[in-house]
């Protein structure tokens, strides 16, 4: 043997054993990926597809919106999604959290947070009416962990001012915050 090293464990190059290599290194990269997606899509992100024409104005019925809820605290103007456990979410604008008063005026139409009139003329159409709302919270604050949400399409909206059917939202069942709209194509961009 003069000094040679010979490897015995060598295994052939032939055609077959690459391929197997080959699909084992391709099936492991598709396996990763996969995993990689799934984790992204479980914890950080989500995609919602909008139902109805409560938030119209500002979204429409099919459009499809990547939302997130990772390190999010909801905040006044927010459009959030709203896990309704048995029925269908609900997408809808944040106008007051906890700690917030507010005033509906159906004869102006006014919002009114913590004595301020919101500005609302970028997003709503329609009439605000307080329909069940009476303004309870007009002196005193809303809870600490509650919302109070609205549709932009204030005449075609069931949202916080149907207190009977909808109320104040809690901050556990807000799925995320909507912050991308990717589908329709014309439509693509930030929230």
């Amino acid at each position: 043997m003069n000094g040679e090293i010979v490897n015995i464990n060598k295994t052939s190059d032939s055609p077959s054993n690459n391929t197997i290599g080959s699909l084992y290194e391709w099936m492991e990269a598709a396996v990763f990926s996969l995993l990689c997606v799934t984790l992204v899509f479980s914890f950080l992100f989500r995609i919602v597809s909008v139902d109805g024409n409560s938030m119209n104005r500002t979204l429409f019925h099919g459009d499809r919106l990547i939302i997130t809820r990772l390190f999010y605290t909801p905040k006044r103007g927010d459009i959030i999604i709203i896990n309704r456990y048995t029925q269908e979410p609900l997408v809808k604008r944040v106008i007051a959290v906890g700690g917030d008063t507010l005033e509906i005026i159906g004869d102006s139409q006014e919002v009114i947070v913590n004595g301020k009139v919101v500005n609302e003329s970028s997003y709503s159409i329609g009439i605000t009416e307080p329909i069940e709302y009476q303004n309870e919270y007009k002196a005193k604050p809303i809870p600490d962990g509650w919302l109070f949400v609205m549709g932009d399409n204030r005449e075609n909206s069931r949202d916080s001012r149907t207190m009977s059917e909808i109320g104040f939202i809690k901050y556990e069942d807000i799925m995320g915050k909507a912050i991308f709209r990717f589908f329709p194509i014309s439509q693509v961009g930030g929230l």
